[in-house]
């Protein structure tokens, strides 16, 4: 079963799309319509009639976001891509970049037009750098061919975009953390008001998005709304999504399907089944930070409304699969560890409750456990959700739902003193 591409139309096995290529597939197209027949304005309304949803994992409306810059807020305004990637399991943002990354550049300008912002960054994590040295390359080539600099193609709007190495910290990942990380600060969340489009970067108004959300972009202005809405399978959704496979499955990947596509579709028919032997047992559907779906939810379909209604959270649509021999005790010990580790340690909920439920996960895996640590468990888990910013409580969403689904599992751990699954 194939789908039309959209994102990965240029995509290639063994490298990036060039300029002309991408300008053969229409690239740059829609900046010339936006730049010389629309006032910047227009741009948020398409957005908002597409009804493009972030696909960082907040899913917050990409239009609403521009419309939330003041008319007559100051400049120099900003616009911030976010490919800053560090959720577990989640790589579509570096398949995008080594893939079309002239697609994510132009998103950036018709978004930056969208606000009218003059100065664009590109946050990209440290491990992605070879995707840093081709942004900054196919950057400069962008300038070369008049898309970027001092009056883009003789209007009255310029813009410029560097490329800028995180710290390396998941918590960068956080918009007003990521800003703080920008000016040189220690990378910790801050609570609204003000929203970094009212004051951001150095206090100046601020755009961020999310690599694939910028690049869906060109598309809708190209395409027009209808045609952006008529590629999802549910009447909420519109466009396609990246879903980043992986776990016991046959072809793990990053596969662009429609919005709404149903779970056991993308596992079974997508990602190639799970191999010989393997039962499917639960996966998280949207990254570390999202709740385990049992076999129940086998047939979801994977759009934001759907999942919300289950009582789930899309997120980035990172799909890590689990079968039957899989332990959920240890998986989200392992899955624990790493927010302990990184989060920022600004407020005592995050700080002191993760490193506390990871010692009562690390109990019960080596057979240490007792009955009594599962309402502990729960009990500090609705403490994450006093946290500062959201990162808690994303880091507790793999506890709560291994409670909800699998609190058997974990009473084995208990009666037979060990993992049941070594």
């Amino acid at each position: 079963m194939t789908y039309p591409q959209v994102l990965l139309q240029n995509r290639k096995p063994d490298r990036i799309a060039t300029l002309e290529e991408y300008q053969q597939s229409g690239g740059y197209q829609a900046l010339k319509d936006v730049l010389h027949k629309h006032p910047y304005k227009d741009v948020q309304e398409i957005l908002i009639e597409a009804v493009l949803l972030g696909r960082g994992g907040a899913a917050f409306p990409a239009g609403m976001k521009l419309r939330t810059v003041a008319e007559d807020a100051p400049f120099p305004r900003y616009m911030v891509c976010n490919a800053d990637e560090m959720e577990p399991g989640t790589f579509k943002d570096r398949v995008l970049i080594h893939a079309d990354p002239h697609m994510i550049i132009e998103g950036m300008i018709i978004d930056g037009y969208g606000a009218l912002a003059e100065k664009g960054i590109i946050f990209i994590r440290p491990e992605y750098e070879s995707a840093a040295r081709i942004l900054e390359r196919e950057i400069n080539i962008a300038k070369e061919a008049g898309f970027l600099g001092k009056n883009i193609l003789g209007s009255e709007f310029s813009m410029d975009i560097v490329v800028h190495r995180s710290g390396g910290r998941y918590i960068c990942g956080e918009v007003t953390a990521q800003l703080n990380a920008l000016m040189g600060k220690r990378p910790n969340p801050q609570q609204p008001p003000p929203y970094p489009t009212e004051k951001g970067l150095w206090g100046m108004p601020t755009v961020l998005q999310n690599v694939e959300t910028l690049a869906n972009i060109p598309h809708i202005i190209r395409n027009g709304v209808e045609w952006y809405k008529n590629l999802a399978k549910t009447e909420t959704g519109a466009g396609t999504k990246l879903f980043c496979v992986s776990g016991r499955v046959n072809k793990p990947g990053c596969f662009e399907l429609p919005m709404g596509v149903r779970l056991s579709e993308i596992i079974e028919v997508h990602a190639g089944g799970m191999p010989p032997g393997s039962e499917y047992k639960a996966c998280l559907p949207g990254g570390a930070s999202t709740r385990y779906l049992p076999e129940e939810f086998y047939d979801i379909e994977m759009d934001f409304d759907p999942m919300r209604e289950a009582g789930h959270r899309l997120g980035t649509g990172a799909i890590m699969v689990f079968d039957q021999k899989t332990c959920l005790v240890g998986a989200t010990l392992n899955l624990t560890e790493f927010f302990a580790r990184e989060s920022c340690g600004w407020c005592t909920p995050c700080r002191e409750g993760l490193p506390y439920i990871r010692d009562l996960l690390l109990r019960l895996e080596e057979g240490e456990g007792r009955e009594e640590f599962i309402p502990m468990l729960e009990q500090m888990s609705k403490h994450l959700w006093s946290s500062y910013c959201a990162f808690a409580p994303g880091a507790t969403s793999p506890v709560e739902s291994l409670i909800t689904y699998f609190e058997d599992e974990i009473r084995e751990h208990v009666s037979q003193k060990k993992c049941p699954f070594k």
